[in-house]
């Protein structure tokens, strides 16, 4: 009968710490989703984004360094004190911002609004559904990730071809590939919690800021393609 109540009990803190958990993980993106905001608007009407683009160095560091960023972060997650971890994720969506801010410049405001509102009810959708399925998703993740890697060599070959049709179905298969990763990663963030989270606040923190990022991303990418997507959409209305 003790056994039977330890594990209730223990079962009860897990459901308890698990819901804390990823409440501290949807803040974390929240919270980094209004920096990178407010950090473009900011680079937009305070001209900043003149001095980006006219330095070729400088507009190099602000691309490249948010990658640095999340590699850091995910190699050195261990290592690295959880101020750290907290600093550098902060940083990073600063760093998101600036090198963001073009979409302001670009994209009307009513196609940034209607692609955020979509974004914002697909990314909801799919992570209310990776955090409630029954299913196990770890397949399907092996799936997308070779997804992701095809979108990242397509990329890169319609550099050189400068296809506006592959262009547009690039677009397309990243809003489908990263909305239902969002699904797989929030079943994931679960996953690890019970797997490495040994109950300290330094270690919840830490799967956290991870969680937090890998949502972010799919986020991002989901609203950037859907805005092209949206934009492509504008141009050949007006064309007809």
């Amino acid at each position: 009968m003790s056994f039977l109540r330890s594990e209730r009990t223990q079962g009860a803190y897990y459901h308890a710490g698990l819901r804390d958990y990823l409440a501290k993980v949807y803040s974390y993106m929240a919270l980094a989703l209004g920096i990178t905001g407010i950090v473009a608007l900011f680079v937009v009407y305070s001209d900043l984004h003149m001095v980006i683009s006219s330095n070729p160095l400088l507009a190099f560091v602000v691309t490249l360094s948010p990658i640095i960023l999340v590699f850091s972060i995910y190699y050195n997650l261990v290592h690295l004190s959880m101020q750290a971890i907290i600093a550098m994720f902060l940083l990073y969506s600063v760093l998101m911002g600036a090198s963001l801010s073009h979409v302001f410049l670009i994209y009307t405001s009513e196609n940034i609004a209607r692609a955020f509102f979509i974004t914002s009810i697909m990314f909801g959708s799919m992570a209310l559904y990776g955090n409630n399925t029954k299913r196990d998703l770890t397949s399907a993740g092996s799936f997308l990730i070779m997804g992701i890697w095809g979108i990242i060599i397509a990329s890169l070959v319609n550099l050189f071809i400068g296809s506006s049709a592959l262009y547009f179905a690039i677009s397309l298969v990243s809003v489908i590939v990263f909305t239902l990763m969002t699904a797989y990663d929030a079943q994931k963030i679960k996953d690890i919690y019970y797997r490495y989270n040994d109950g300290s606040e330094v270690a919840s923190t830490k799967l956290a800021i991870l969680g937090a990022l890998s949502l972010y991303l799919n986020f991002i990418n989901i609203f950037l393609n859907l805005l092209r997507l949206l934009h492509i959409s504008a141009l050949s209305n007006n064309r007809d």
